[in-house]
């Protein structure tokens, strides 16, 4: 983590004292940025399926089951990626985070 989040954090949490609110803030703005790449993603695979339809074997290029399984898989990988480093920054004690910084 930078120097910057310990800090927000540690802010955060000297403010609400709960590691709940910590936890549920980093991964909300991480569940924004995700859906923002999903949307990207789906429109430019959409784009790009008259490109890709020619390598394609047994799957039509516009198949929702694989884009349901693909952005259900991003959408699992992109939450357990913030919520594992929130949930250590939640466990340390603010005033060793700072004192360490």
């Amino acid at each position: 983590m930078s120097r910057t989040s310990v800090l927000c954090l540690t802010w955060s949490e000297e403010e609400n004292s709960e590691s709940g609110k910590v936890i549920g803030s980093v991964v909300g703005q991480a569940l924004s940025l995700i859906a923002i790449g999903l949307c990207g993603g789906l429109a430019a695979a959409l784009l790009l399926t008259r490109f890709v339809s020619s390598m394609l074997f047994g799957v039509t290029p516009t198949d929702p089951l694989t884009y349901t399984v693909t952005a259900a898989s991003l959408i699992a990988v992109g939450l357990i990626a913030a919520y594992v480093p929130a949930r250590r920054a939640a466990k340390v004690d603010p005033i060793v985070a700072l004192r360490y910084e």
